[in-house]
């Protein structure tokens, strides 16, 4: 008996550590695309971004405007993934026969992470909309 548990318990934190490292790769894929997104963004609004630091907008309220869109671009996917997490959960749950138990715990953290996300891959085009100079990006096309 003991070596049945020994052997169920290796492959389930072995199915978790693969479970994680596909969580990571997702994640990482997701804020690369976010960053693209927020990059195209920046540089779309160069003339709008050129304007407002022009008439005196400080370099941290553009770079907290970008960050806070970032931000709210990846709480919204860290949302939509939660939903279909659960919905799949509770089917996988119904269709196994099994109990569907929902830890509140573990989707805050989901939806922290998501949050988390869109400020480290956010920051980099929200540092670049920061630091334009006001003159070139009102001169940009």
């Amino acid at each position: 008996m003991q070596e049945i548990v020994k052997t169920l318990t290796g492959t389930t934190r072995l199915l978790t550590a693969l479970l994680g490292a596909v969580a990571a790769v997702s994640l990482l894929v997701g804020g690369i695309g976010i960053m693209n997104i927020m990059l195209v963004s920046v540089t779309e609004r160069t003339r709008e971004i050129g304007i407002r630091l022009a008439i005196g907008a400080m370099e941290k309220q553009v770079l907290m405007q970008f960050l806070i869109e970032a931000v709210v671009l990846s709480c919204f996917g860290g949302i939509i993934g939660i939903i279909i997490g659960i919905a799949a959960s509770a089917a996988g749950a119904g269709a196994l026969k099994v109990p569907f138990l929902l830890n509140i715990g573990i989707i805050a953290v989901s939806f922290l992470f998501s949050a988390g996300v869109g400020v480290v891959f956010g920051y980099f085009p929200a540092r670049k909309a920061a630091h334009l100079d006001p003159i070139e990006a009102l001169r940009h096309e």
